[in-house]
């Protein structure tokens, strides 16, 4: 018989993950909130329109799409010969799962515009879908940690972010990591001098956001296929194989380049960025890579990436600024930068290197043994008074075998068994266990919650 497991690439998480996140979950929300963003919840279900046309054509085949209600096969007017599935899905689905929390904040920002104060500053943590192809580190449904600014066009945003960023990191121990970043304009200026009409400059991105997963000669094939000529390609390698800090690659590019004005404004955005970095000691933890494109339509200036250390084609984090979000939604332009964090991403990461600290292992902290009605009664007067400061108890349901009742506690990494039997009722004591060293003494309940 067919078993009904669950979809794949749509996990579920027992309870000592589940603890792990909760851990990630509180450092990334404190980190958010003492950088002053404050959160925001929006549905898990947008309109199909507010999300097709926003991620490009491969982006809009990754969206999950959700079926109109009722007998929605009648409604349809298509002749046959007409018949796409692209025509098709618009008249057959008017809503869809988020494909990240992005254009639901333009959308939110335009429908509370007059609300709200800006630069709006505000951090959502929530599940989005891709009809993606599962794989370790792809899901279909996963969870993204979003910080965003809004309505500031100051370049002090994206260095706040850089900040916020190299702060989760390191509280996280993931002290070597390297913060990618780039600017769209200068891929820009990049594409313009090369006059061609053989590709557009999104396509141009999509190509060049490829190069960790293909590899140069591959990219390089690529558009030599879409029509560029060999000194193009050969100028576009001779790019991207330039190794070195910032500023050299600058001097590269302004030398080597038809420089025109959205290579200059790109640099020149880059360049303060860098600055700040160098007065903050941030150098090692931020790097210039020309390559970065995220192929994303919405991105429009600064973009930056973190790159897993065990699987470079992989990203922690991303974001960048974009310019003309709100549009979209009859409000006017409200230029934008913010990141995402990828939370099963980075907890993939902590258990790689086993940073996750070993005080999250233990899910109960008491287990009082039932030895019987009386013996539960008396349990139930500690246990009430346990959780009042904020400890995790429970009595064991059943007057099971002792040896049984352990196992469970050992099964469940209880840090304290806590026995009470007639001896302990007559003298008003309890027989604790410390699981974690097999100390096992007799003590009052006041004596207890000291070492609790």
């Amino acid at each position: 018989m067919k078993k009904n497991y669950s979809l794949s690439g749509m996990p579920d998480f027992n309870s000592l993950e589940n603890l792990k996140r909760d851990y990630l979950l509180s450092i990334i929300k404190k980190q958010f909130e003492s950088f002053g963003f404050l959160p925001i919840s929006t549905s898990a279900l947008e309109k199909r329109s507010n999300l097709i046309g926003s991620y490009g054509d491969e982006g809009d085949k990754l969206v999950f799409q959700i079926l109109n209600s009722g007998d929605y096969l009648s409604k349809i007017d298509i002749n046959q010969s007409e018949l796409t599935s692209k025509k098709l899905s618009s008249k057959i689905s008017t809503k869809a799962l988020r494909y990240d929390l992005t254009i639901p904040l333009a959308r939110y920002v335009a429908q509370n515009q007059s609300k709200l104060v800006f630069p709006f500053k505000r951090y959502e943590i929530g599940k989005v879908w891709r009809a993606d192809r599962p794989q370790k580190g792809r899901l279909r449904e996963f969870v993204q940690c979003d910080a965003d600014i809004v309505g500031d066009t100051s370049l002090w945003s994206e260095f706040d972010l850089l900040s916020l960023l190299r702060s989760i990191f390191n509280i996280l121990g993931l002290t070597n990591m390297v913060i990618k970043i780039s600017n769209r304009k200068i891929l820009e200026g990049v594409f313009n001098s090369f006059e061609t009409n053989s590709i557009t400059f999104f396509d141009f991105c999509i190509i060049i956001d490829k190069l960790n997963k293909l590899g140069l000669e591959k990219i390089c094939d690529i558009l030599s296929q879409k029509g560029f000529s060999e000194y193009k390609v050969l100028k576009i390698k001779d790019l991207f194989l330039l190794k070195g800090m910032f500023f050299k690659k600058r001097d590269y590019l302004l030398k080597n380049f038809k420089v025109n004005k959205e290579l200059r404004n790109g640099l020149k955005e880059l360049e303060f960025i860098f600055n700040q970095c160098e007065q903050n000691k941030m150098l090692k933890s931020v790097d210039f890579d020309l390559s970065l494109a995220r192929g994303l339509d919405y991105y429009t200036g600064f973009i930056l990436e973190v790159p897993s250390k065990n699987n470079q084609s992989i990203s922690l984090a991303g974001g960048g600024r974009y310019d003309n979000l709100t549009h979209k939604f009859g409000s006017k332009n409200l230029s934008g930068v913010g990141l995402s964090l990828g939370l099963d991403r980075l907890f993939l990461e902590l258990e790689s290197f086993n940073l996750f600290p070993e005080t999250l292992v233990s899910d109960l902290d008491v287990l009082f043994i039932n030895f019987g009605l009386k013996e539960a009664e008396a349990a139930q007067l500690y246990i009430s008074e346990i959780r009042k400061f904020g400890k995790s108890v429970e009595l064991y349901p059943t007057d099971l075998k002792i040896s049984k009742q352990m196992a469970y506690a050992n099964k469940r990494l209880v840090k304290f068994v806590v026995i009470i039997g007639e001896n302990e009722l007559k003298n008003k004591k309890l027989t604790v266990k410390n699981m974690q060293t097999g100390d096992q003494k007799s003590m009052t309940f006041a004596e207890f919650k000291k070492i609790l």
